[in-house]
């Protein structure tokens, strides 16, 4: 089968497309074949390595994926070839303390397609049947395919946030995948939403999202105009995906017993701290990733109910792949990039 992918880790002059065998299933198991799927800035972190990534080489990328049952291994009920299905890209053991007592995203073993394992630019991937969601005739092959990893994070962050109504909630970096599906979960559960972004174009896309307000955070006051913006009381909750950049201002414009709940660095990963802040306030700053399979089926429910919109920024066909990271490594998109495989 042809994937998508790197041979060795580098910059995007590495990815390139090559030759893997076609995967076998086993008991539990299911074939989907691949008809999309989204990428992520995990892709980007994943193809330049870091310390203690041990990976198999050469590495599929790919994440998030939509797509129809090809094959069903032996024991698996429910799920019959034909079925159009979205894939949960977590992978858990089912049997450590964490995945007893319903933490999977804690697992021991805790994996993520394309991550630790090859992942789903190619032609079909085999994954546990537990991990597919059979999708509703009104959600669109690309649109399923952008949901998975952005929604069930965001939708955990939200759960570690304890989002009530009338809470005031911060949403840096609002034309990010995560930050796209952050916007409309706060609103869903009732909060005041404050989105920053870099540009104009992106401002008026989060605010049809739900985003009540939009500061700059290219502006060097942003944490300022923030605080402002509550009447100088200060925001209850910070949903972060940029970290380094992030942190230095939000322990200024949480209020007393604000919550940080943050799932990534993409401004860099050492953000400083000021611990008076920290203890006079009662601030938390609690870290998160992926969402434990409860969680994944009812944000997935939201989803499928017409609740939650998935939101795509452009589309690809496989042979355009090299143009699909490109796109999403400049960061100019709003929302997901998405290969169709068969465009």
């Amino acid at each position: 089968m042809r994937a998508f992918g790197f041979q060795e880790h580098g910059g995007p002059e590495v990815l390139d497309y090559f030759d893997i065998d076609e995967p076998k299933v086993g008991p539990g198991e299911v074939k989907v074949k691949t008809e999309a799927v989204a990428l992520n800035r995990l892709d980007i972190w994943v193809r330049e390595g870091w310390p203690g990534l041990d990976l198999e080489l050469p590495h599929t990328l790919g994440t998030d994926m939509a797509g129809v049952i090809e094959e069903v291994g032996r024991d698996v009920v429910g799920l019959e070839r034909g079925d159009p299905v979205v894939v949960n890209p977590s992978l858990w053991c089912g049997f450590c303390r964490a995945c007893e007592r319903g933490e999977q995203s804690l697992c021991d073993s805790f994996a993520i397609l394309g991550e630790h394992v090859p992942g789903t630019l190619t032609t079909s991937t085999v994954v546990p049947a537990r991990n597919v969601l059979i999708r509703p005739g009104t959600l669109e092959t690309v649109e399923a395919a952008s949901v998975p990893l952005v929604f069930q994070t965001a939708w955990r962050m939200a759960g570690k946030a304890n989002i009530r109504p009338g809470d005031v909630v911060v949403v840096p970096g609002a034309g990010g995948g995560v930050a796209t599906a952050a916007i409309q979960i706060a609103k869903h559960l009732g909060a005041h939403v404050i989105a920053t972004t870099s540009q104009e174009a992106k401002a008026k896309r989060a605010q049809e999202l739900g985003a009540d307000e939009v500061v700059f955070y290219t502006e060097e006051d942003w944490g300022k105009q923030v605080y402002e913006l509550t009447a100088k009381e200060g925001v209850d909750v910070v949903l972060d995906t940029a970290g380094q950049d992030v942190w230095p201002q939000a322990q200024r414009f949480l209020r007393q017993g604000g919550r940080l709940v943050c799932c990534g660095a993409t401004s860099g990963p050492e953000a400083t701290l000021d611990l008076r802040y920290v203890f006079y306030r009662q601030l938390s700053f609690v870290g998160s990733t992926m969402a434990n399979a409860q969680e994944f089926d009812e944000v997935m429910s939201l989803v499928f109910n017409g609740w939650l919109d998935p939101v795509v920024d452009e589309t690809f066909g496989f042979e355009e792949a090299h143009d699909a990271f490109e796109r999403l490594e400049n960061g100019d998109g709003f929302g997901k990039i998405v290969i169709e495989m068969d465009a």
